[in-house]
């Protein structure tokens, strides 16, 4: 018995969406003043991502606490952004991010490191599914700067391969850089 097209793509759906954790980072009660009183309204700060380097962020805001979060989760499912990771542990090289008076630093770290990082940051870590980095966030402490930051340092993270694509060199030559610290052409001179 054949089955209906409509419904398969309605479990498809579910199943890419499980794939998914979901972390509340943030949720902030605003008032409204009206006549009779006051009206409470609730955002919501929402990282969700795949744990293998898929993460977004999203904010939502509603009269009820659950909808704010659905509608913060739904927002961050649309803007994912895939970040590349080195032995799907930690970031191939330090970076810097900011956001309005929001500032990070971000450092790739040895394994058993674990992640040395704040709240808002922690939680992107988390849903990225790095295990080894080490941040440091500066300037504003608004969950929601930080996050944004976050994100502009990770949009900044290039694996070697793609460098040495950009590059004509063979990946090797980048990654021993990396061991090394010195130059490819200094090793060459000193050899």
């Amino acid at each position: 018995m054949a089955r209906a097209p409509g419904r398969d793509r309605g479990r498809d759906r579910e199943e890419r969406e499980s794939e998914f954790t979901e972390k509340l980072v943030h949720i902030n009660r605003v008032a409204k003043v009206v006549k009779g009183g006051k009206r409470f309204g609730f955002a919501a700060l929402v990282v969700v991502g795949d744990l293998k380097g898929r993460v977004g962020f999203g904010h939502g805001k509603a009269r009820e606490v659950p909808e704010a979060i659905r509608k913060a989760t739904e927002s961050a499912k649309r803007g994912l952004v895939r970040v590349p990771l080195r032995d799907a542990r930690t970031l191939h090289h330090d970076s810097k991010g900011r956001h309005g008076s929001g500032k990070v630093v971000l450092r790739s770290a040895p394994p058993g490191t674990g992640i040395i990082a704040g709240g808002a940051m922690r939680a992107v870590f988390e849903m990225l599914g790095v295990q080894d980095v080490v941040a440091k966030s500066l300037g504003s402490t608004n969950p929601y700067n930080v996050v944004r930051a976050t994100f502009d340092a990770l949009k900044g993270q290039e694996n070697p391969r793609g460098v040495a694509a950009r590059r004509s060199k063979k990946v090797s030559e980048i990654v021993s850089r990396r061991r090394d610290g010195a130059t490819a052409g200094e090793a060459g001179a000193e050899a």
